[in-house]
């Protein structure tokens, strides 16, 4: 195995060990914050300069020197594909046929950057690093973790005559994701496309490609074919991009070349160096990326995503509350950005979802709109939202979560408790149930004795309650809960922004009871 094998074994290793402890290092993100496209089209869409972009300027700087080196060393799309290819290829492919035009990569650029003009994000359908995040985080991952509970208690026999309590008592969390079925069928797609052309994702459709493609027309350390080329056509018929023209194996698309040097390696007269300086042989190839069809893209982008501004329930900057149709179930996660600047921010990468400990952020499908598809929210059905836990806001490579501190987090208010008293065991039932008094850490419910009831029913006091979720996780009540947890009063606030500041100006009472939170978890 060759030292890019090596380099591509390294970075995807290095990427999942990221993954796995996205929430937990600031740094989980650095390969999302490599994708120069994936942050460029986030910064215009959401109209700010990201702090996030600065590994996107090194990886195009390298690109300037060396090529798209970052496509065949670093980016864990490209390595999966090619260890997809190695296994699914089939034999006999012509590895230099275009069955679509290699210039369809720089149309969806464009595409995604008009949309982004008009503050919308549509790079997360295309963006290698956050579909390859979305894939090993909400496919691969909980399949893992779920082998690894079933092996658990395959072996729980064993451990139990050897007195192996750790592992007798081992209990795997096991995340469970509502798009994880559609996003292995879009994969299975892109794997399937290797019987057509190897690496077909990254020659025609990878916007990231097409990014880089632009900037390494002529790079520094470059392909050259020197005077001992027989013309034996080896190089071309070998080249996983298609660099190479057959008919002139001395040319180089360098646009296409990710600097793999396969050729150099297969080459048998040894005619072919990476290097700075000339080897007596022809300059690049010429590249035309079709102004005309670049400009019509990304016109259709900017239409596109003005039609879907026009939806119903799309929340668009500075409008104000009335009129607006928002989905009452929709709880955005602790510290996420006014839901406009949150959604041009988003890149849905999902890695906040990976991060969550409690497995209640999950990708939602059109609740917000078409423009909303895959972005998170909290599910507290499935899960309560820790008032002390920050993972979110430490996973998102993009700020549209932001990483509150410990004492800004207790205020990040996310919506606000309701009883339906018709489906209350108390109320409607009139049986003694006080479950979400006992779990609520912000002690935000009160019963009161009423008359005609022989048990205390439920109040919720909404300037103590933050959303957290607690409630209905907890409610005996199927299948719907009897105390759901709506949007209503949510704090959704800027950068800079206090929330202690805003929920106490708005009359809010939010005090964490940390004792009653320990012992919910520990429930």
């Amino acid at each position: 195995m060759g030292f890019r094998r090596w380099a591509q074994a390294a970075c995807l290793l290095i990427f999942l060990l990221l993954l796995a402890m996205a929430g937990r290092l600031v740094s989980a993100d650095l390969f999302l914050r490599m994708d120069p496209a994936l942050i460029g089209a986030a910064a215009l869409a959401a109209r700010t300069l990201l702090w996030a972009f600065a590994p996107a300027l090194i990886i195009l700087v390298s690109a300037l020197l060396f090529g798209r080196i970052f496509c065949g060393y670093i980016c864990p799309m490209g390595t999966t594909i090619d260890a997809c290819d190695a296994c699914f290829a089939p034999r006999g492919r012509v590895q230099n046929r275009h069955p679509v035009s290699p210039r369809l990569k720089y149309g969806i650029l464009a595409f995604m950057a008009g949309a982004a003009l008009t503050g919308v994000t549509f790079v997360f359908w295309a963006a290698p690093l956050s579909l390859i995040t979305r894939f090993y985080g909400t496919v691969i991952y909980p399949v893992i973790y779920l082998a690894a509970n079933k092996a658990v208690a395959v072996f729980y026999p064993v451990a139990s005559g050897l007195d192996l309590r750790f592992l007798m008592f081992a209990e795997i969390p096991t995340p469970k994701y509502a798009v994880g079925f559609f996003v292995l069928l879009f994969f299975a797609a892109v794997f399937a496309a290797v019987r057509f052309a190897p690496r077909f994702w990254c020659r025609y459709l990878c916007p990231t490609g097409a990014f880089l493609g632009l900037m390494s027309k002529k790079p520094i350390i470059r392909r050259r074919v020197g005077p001992e080329c027989n013309q034996c056509g080896l190089c071309a018929e070998k080249c996983s991009m298609a660099a190479i023209d057959p008919a002139y194996p001395e040319t180089t698309r360098h646009t296409e070349c990710i600097a793999c040097r396969q050729c150099a390696q297969l080459c048998p007269q040894e005619a072919i160096r990476f290097s700075a300086e000339p080897a007596g042989s022809p300059g690049p190839a010429p590249v035309s990326t079709h102004r005309r069809q670049f400009l019509l893209s990304g016109i259709a982008g900017a239409g596109t995503a003005a039609v879907s501004l026009t939806g119903l329930n799309v929340v668009l900057r500075g409008e104000t509350e009335k009129g607006q149709v928002r989905p009452p179930g929709l709880i955005r996660p602790p510290g996420a950005l006014p839901e406009s600047d949150f959604l041009a921010a988003c890149v849905r990468c999902g890695q906040c979802m990976s991060a969550c400990p409690t497995n209640t952020l999950q990708p939602i499908w059109f609740e917000a709109g078409v423009l909303g598809i895959f972005s998170p929210a909290i599910t507290p059905r499935r899960k309560y939202c820790d008032p002390r836990c920050t993972a979110c806001g430490r996973a998102c490579p993009t700020g549209a979560i932001r990483l509150l501190d410990a004492a800004e987090r207790v205020w990040a208010k996310t919506g606000t408790a309701v009883i339906y008293r018709q489906k209350c065991l108390a109320w409607e039932y009139e049986k003694s149930c006080m479950v979400c008094d006992e779990v609520c850490p912000y002690d935000a419910l009160e019963f009161e004795k009423r008359p005609n009831l022989p048990h205390p029913v439920p109040h919720v006091i909404e300037d103590r309650c933050s959303g957290c979720g607690y409630c209905e996780h907890a409610c005996p009540v199927y299948n719907e809960a009897a105390i759901v947890v709506t949007p209503m009063n949510a704090l959704r606030l800027k950068p800079g922004e206090s929330y202690e500041y805003a929920a106490k100006s708005r009359g809010f009472t939010l005090q964490l009871e940390p004792d009653k939170a320990d012992s919910a978890d520990a429930s």
